[in-house]
């Protein structure tokens, strides 16, 4: 009897036995295939990582090579415009920046004071001036890279009898209405020598008021040179690197 107990004992404890072992052979397969899908995953995503990784180095070269282009092609314009007009800009009272920016700083000579009519000097100047200008930028190395030719007026903080708030919308309708004036004369007025079609697609009036102030050393405003037109080429390289840009998100 001894011997039967014993023995049943056995099997039932070898019947709990192959259940656990068949429990702990089915978590190692688990845990395997799982360690095989963590494994896989990430192989996926290295795989992935290097692509996005080869693209983004892709897009960084084309725009790094779009920027040496066109920084190349605006210090060249800036060489022209100042080979050009160098002998000019201190009787017409202009500079030239190598941002491409020519400005008229005289207010004297641009416009009556509130008004927007163009005086008889700065019609002069006009005449003499744009018509090169449109030769230069309308060259072959130069004309395919530009986007926009902005006439921007600026004007002072100051309007008599007005607060500040009142004075800079007052000033925004009077340097849009001097921007327009100065427009309307160059495309009408002056010889543009086959460019009108091209140049009228670029040239834009940009009333700024006095958002964008001179100043003397000391920091207050320069209210004489704050008065100004400025004549300033943006070229289409942002547009360029933004086409690059929106393919890659392809």
């Amino acid at each position: 009897m001894k011997f039967l107990k014993a023995t049943k004992a056995a099997t039932a404890k070898e019947e709990h036995w192959i259940p656990l072992s068949d429990l702990m052979t089915g978590l190692m397969m688990m845990f395997m295939l799982v360690a095989i899908v963590f494994m896989v995953k990430v192989e996926g995503e290295a795989v992935v990582t290097k692509e996005l990784k080869a693209k983004a180095e892709d897009q960084a070269r084309r725009i790094q090579q779009i920027a040496v282009l066109y920084d190349d092609m605006r210090n060249d314009l800036y060489r022209s415009l100042l080979s050009e007009f160098k002998g000019d800009l201190e009787k017409w009272h202009a500079d030239i920046d190598p941002d491409l920016t020519i400005r008229f700083r005289e207010p004297d000579v641009l416009f009556d004071s509130g008004k927007s009519d163009l005086k008889p000097k700065f019609m002069e100047i006009l005449n003499d001036f744009f018509p090169r200008y449109v030769k230069i930028l309308g060259l072959a190395k130069y004309r395919d890279s530009i986007e926009e030719v902005r006439i921007e007026g600026h004007t002072s903080s100051y309007w008599m009898g007005l607060n500040e708030s009142q004075a800079y919308f007052k000033n925004m309708e009077l340097s849009q209405a001097r921007t327009c004036s100065t427009l309307e004369y160059v495309l009408t007025n002056t010889r543009l020598f086959g460019f009108e079609r091209w140049i009228k697609s670029l040239l834009t009036a940009n009333g700024l008021s006095s958002s964008k102030p001179r100043y003397n050393a000391d920091r207050t405003e320069n209210t004489n040179a704050s008065q100004r037109v400025e004549f300033r080429v943006r070229t289409n390289a942002d547009v360029h690197m933004a086409e690059i840009l929106n393919a890659g998100q392809k």
